[in-house]
């Protein structure tokens, strides 16, 4: 992103821990494959939940990064931000650097924060009072752990806070982090997403509101974005951390670029407290807001990875923003919801499909909407069904919408 200084925003390093791989090969690999990594809930009996599927993470060895005592100290969530946030370092060669501490930041953020911790510790409480909570409850809930730990693990010293905003939060801390870089208060941002939100209360809460799937019986088909037959969101978990940098430094210090952060939008659309505006307007205009500081048009615009939650509301609605937003030239443009395959993972969201429009830029090819079967004839784009597909992408959008009337958009540009 540029502003009158010049000072532009590109991506150095990525990180990932999701239900499809836990390092970036092999989650980029999994979704072009279209292998979804949703399964039963394993993490508690959720036998008497409407929802018993979650997209969950399996594969992650948290002793590769943290020692026994430091990970029983940290809730789930800071676990998927230490994972995520080393492989996004190591790949950006920021440690042994000789770089000055003071100018790099982390801006990781998590929707609901420790909620494992919060579930357990109030069960304590119930059952056994005061005396038996535990003293590490308030920094293992915290959602500004996630940041606060990684500037202590990697000595950095730069800016260091989360923003929450629902299933928007990794799309606003990228986004914001951007602007930090961009108004010179920092050099190198770590940036993204991190959740873990199966957790009884989580899931329960979820299913309460019916905004989950009730498609027990086939785990790895019941997130089906833009579908007929959808009927609400597969839970999920991970996080995705990137590195940001400013432009010069990085090619100054011979980093790899592996793409540009070139336009950032935000809304809000003050219509309800979980619902979407039903004429996406807010949604619409977010996208706009990122065409327009990435100085494009809906013509440049190559590949978009849609929020595609799987809920009847939501998909309707972000197809009628899209069409808003860029008009007929929408139709050209292939549009894919990854969530087909990771699940939501809600504050991680943003971050985990910023990595995926990264990568498509790269290897010129968007990953599939897999589960995409009956079309709905209020979402009638091209939704990249069941199969990747090869496309030239110089610009990727990605766009995430949250409880609370929360939308954020970026656009990515290809550096060639």
């Amino acid at each position: 992103m540029e502003n009158s200084c010049g000072r532009r925003v590109v991506i150095t390093g990525m990180g990932v821990v999701s239900a499809v791989g836990c390092d970036v090969a092999t989650f980029w690999a999994n979704l072009l494959a279209g292998r979804s990594g949703i399964g039963p809930i394993t993490r508690f009996d959720a036998a008497n939940c409407r929802c018993q599927v979650a997209g969950e993470v399996r594969d992650l060895d948290i002793t590769k990064y943290l020692d026994a005592k430091e990970a029983r100290r940290l809730d789930l969530f800071c676990h998927f931000a230490v994972a995520a946030g080393d492989q996004a370092v190591e790949q950006a060669g920021l440690l042994g650097a000789n770089l000055d501490p003071s100018r790099i930041g982390v801006l990781v953020s998590s929707g609901v924060g420790g909620l494992q911790t919060v579930y357990d510790q109030s069960i304590l409480l119930s059952e056994r009072g005061f005396g038996r909570v535990s003293p590490l409850t308030v920094p293992m809930m915290i959602p500004d752990m996630a940041p606060g730990f990684l500037s202590i693990r990697y000595g950095f010293t730069g800016p260091n806070f989360a923003v929450v905003s629902a299933c928007a939060t990794g799309t606003h801390s990228i986004g914001e982090a951007g602007w930090i870089i961009r108004r010179g208060d920092a050099d190198i941002m770590l940036a993204g997403g991190v959740e873990n939100c199966t957790v009884p209360l989580g899931i329960g809460a979820f299913a309460s509101m019916k905004a989950l799937t009730s498609r027990n019986d086939e785990p790895t088909r019941a997130s089906r974005p833009f579908d007929k037959d959808r009927d609400g969101f597969v839970p999920a978990e991970g996080g995705g951390v990137l590195v940001l940098e400013e432009y010069e430094h990085a090619r100054a210090r011979g980093a790899t670029i592996l793409g540009e952060l070139a336009g950032y939008g935000l809304s809000g659309d003050a219509y309800h407290i979980t619902a979407p505006d039903p004429e996406g307007t807010g949604a619409a205009r977010s996208l706009r807001m990122a065409l327009d500081r990435a100085g494009i048009t809906p013509a440049d615009v190559d590949y978009i990875n849609a929020h595609g939650t799987s809920t009847p509301l939501n998909d309707q609605v972000e197809t009628k923003a899209l069409k808003l937003a860029l008009g007929e030239t929408v139709r050209r443009i292939p549009v894919s919801s990854t969530k087909s395959m990771t699940g939501h993972a809600l504050g991680a969201a943003g971050a985990l499909e910023s990595i995926a429009c990264l990568l498509a830029m790269r290897d010129g090819i968007v990953p599939p909407t897999i589960n995409y079967e009956t079309p709905d004839p209020d979402c009638d784009l091209d939704y990249v069904p069941n199969t990747a597909r090869a496309v030239p992408v110089r610009h990727a959008v990605n766009m995430n919408l949250g409880f609370g009337g929360h939308n954020a958009a970026l656009v990515f540009r290809r550096l060639d």
